[in-house]
């Protein structure tokens, strides 16, 4: 057995935004690493329902990330069914695009309801659980877009440039009186999935030219990184940013 299979062994993780795209594949990859189990959250589960047959170490879990209620349910729940967590990986996000002048109000407040006050409710709520065992591994999935900016995504940059900002504090936070809890993020650039798969092609080879590896990635590429920073192979990596963009921000 490969020891990349062995990874997550005896592990327990929480994915969210895990229906489709890069939290499905995270997911996966977690578990084919060995997890125990891999509690896959999503606001709407539907999706994942053919995947999830293929797994009998995912258990999907329908949730809010903004939902305080869902989310001590969901500490209890994996209390009572595991006693620890070991992996969390804040994945969940949504955009709202739109050029400064043009942009509402209802677009930014949401936005930064889920993608940062989201990852900061669900890290907080899932923190007891390893804070009992003095250790962890926090991965929240930020972008290229919050450490370098885009064009009509003022609240999308503020959201992810945030997290990263968190991360920062929380590694500092969290390694205190020798708990061994990390916190790390990941910027994916360009990636292919459904929401790029949306971009007309004129200009996805545009942006496609940009970037030097010359292709864009896929989501195996960001859950590797995922993997690497969950497993004890990264047991003195905290309070970092990990772009995977194939170059495109250097």
């Amino acid at each position: 057995m490969n020891s990349m299979t062995q990874d997550m062994q005896g592990n327990v993780c929480v994915v969210t935004g895990a229906a489709r795209g890069l939290g499905r594949c995270i997911s996966e990859t977690l578990a084919q690493a060995g997890a125990n189990r891999v509690y896959a959250c999503d606001i709407d589960m539907t999706p994942a329902e053919n995947w999830l047959r293929e797994y009998d170490n995912v258990t999907a879990v329908t949730l809010n990330v903004c939902d305080k209620t869902a989310l001590a349910r969901l500490n209890e729940r994996i209390y009572s069914e595991q006693r620890r967590l070991d992996v969390l990986v804040n994945n969940a996000g949504i955009t709202r695009d739109a050029l400064l002048g043009s942009m509402t109000e209802a677009d930014w407040n949401s936005v930064l309801e889920v993608n940062l006050k989201g990852v900061f409710l669900t890290t907080q709520a899932m923190l007891p659980l390893m804070q009992q065992h003095q250790s962890g591994s926090i991965i929240s999935i930020s972008s290229i877009v919050g450490t370098d900016g885009n064009i009509g995504q003022s609240n999308y940059a503020a959201s992810k440039g945030g997290i990263i900002a968190m991360t920062k504090g929380w590694a500092k936070e969290l390694a205190r009186g020798g708990a061994n809890i990390r916190a790390n993020c990941i910027a994916p650039g360009f990636i292919n999935t459904e929401m790029t798969q949306a971009v007309p092609q004129k200009v996805l080879d545009k942006l496609t030219a940009r970037i030097p590896l010359g292709h864009l990635g896929e989501p195996a590429d960001i859950a590797q990184g995922v993997l690497f920073l969950a497993s004890e192979r990264a047991r003195y990596i905290t309070g970092q940013v990990l772009k995977i963009d194939g170059g495109l921000v250097l």
